[in-house]
């Protein structure tokens, strides 16, 4: 789609999208854009054909070649496997696609910035899959965070082993979701990092030093219990988000108080306790609506390029920290790297 079509372009206007990979998440994919008024499914691909014809069939599509599926469509998901998200990603802007590609936005930084570079050259927009920033209850968290003198962030996406083979450990497969949100909640990026992490990569726990704040993330893929929390510590209140819930609560005024009780002192802390209302929904659905809005207008997505490769950035030296020797446990990172709140 032209510069000059988006300027023409109005919300109404029927978009041909198409997914490029159709495995769990790719097939999630095509069913919210089978589902949005005003999207037609022009078409899925996938390297595995016999998935291809099943995933197209059940959404009433057609399973083609990456070539025709880039003919056919003005924006495509990329949810193939990281190691080819570059080629991939590449070939549909160099067709003159909109990309969203799911996280990591690349396999390296470096890769991660040619394709920024080749959508900006192109004029297309690239958005980067980080699904949590459209969880309705960060949403909710993001228009409470700025009125907040924020002390820590805590961060658990914890779980049991999963069937799927995965080739990324924990920290690019859960804990980049946390490095994202925390980065985009704080308006900037770690001025350092401390990292830790056993059980051959499935379990890691990384530490963060954002100016007069700090962050600790963990991620697990041996914990007996689903957990996927946020926890905002700051002067005014505590701030607690539930992920799955998609819940949000606020903790005020804590104090402690003694009573008497037949003679007997007894202690018990209380606080006022905040339900803000929170608009429950799919975060697919709002991501996909939010990318394919910027493709009709042109403008730019709620998750750069840019975004997606600082959150690859954080993660790739937690990654190596958490591997390495323990002194190696603390790294600097470039102190030019601040972005606006």
């Amino acid at each position: 789609m032209s510069t000059d079509d988006r300027a023409n372009a109005t919300t109404e206007e029927q978009l041909r999208a198409g997914v490029v990979g159709v495995g769990s998440m790719g097939e999630n994919h095509a069913r919210v854009y089978r589902e949005l008024p005003g999207v037609e499914l022009a078409g899925i691909t996938d390297h595995d054909d016999e998935v291809a014809r099943r995933v197209a069939a059940e959404y009433g599509t057609e399973a083609i070649d990456l070539e025709t599926l880039c003919e056919r469509c003005d924006a495509v998901t990329v949810a193939v496997p990281t190691h080819v998200h570059y080629e991939t990603v590449s070939t549909c802007l160099e067709a003159g696609v909109d990309v969203l590609v799911e996280k990591p936005i690349a396999e390296t930084v470096e890769q991660g910035q040619r394709l920024a570079e080749q959508a900006r050259e192109a004029g297309l927009v690239l958005q980067v899959g980080h699904i949590e920033r459209f969880n309705p209850a960060v949403r909710t968290l993001a228009d409470l965070i700025d009125d907040l003198d924020v002390i820590s962030v805590e961060a658990e996406r914890l779980g049991p082993p999963i069937d799927r083979t995965a080739t990324d450990n924990v920290v690019f497969d859960l804990m980049v979701h946390d490095v994202d949100i925390v980065g985009a909640l704080l308006g900037e990026r770690p001025r350092s990092v401390a990292a830790m992490g056993t059980e051959n990569g499935r379990y890691a726990t990384a530490t963060l030093e954002y100016g007069d704040a700090i962050a600790t993330v963990t991620a697990s893929r041996v914990t007996q219990k689903k957990v996927r929390k946020l926890t905002v510590t700051a002067r005014e209140c505590l701030v607690e988000v539930d992920y799955l819930e998609q819940s949000v609560l606020i903790h005020r005024d804590s104090y402690p108080e003694y009573l008497a009780d037949d003679g007997q002192p007894r202690y018990r802390h209380e606080s006022v306790v905040e339900r803000p209302h929170v608009d429950n929904g799919e975060p697919l659905r709002y991501e996909l609506e939010s990318f394919l809005d910027a493709v009709r207008t042109g403008s730019v997505p709620e998750v750069t390029a840019d975004d997606g490769i600082a959150a690859l950035e954080t993660v790739q030296l937690i990654d190596r920290l958490a591997a390495g020797p323990s002194d190696e446990s603390d790294d600097e990172l470039p102190q030019d790297r601040e972005v606006e709140a």
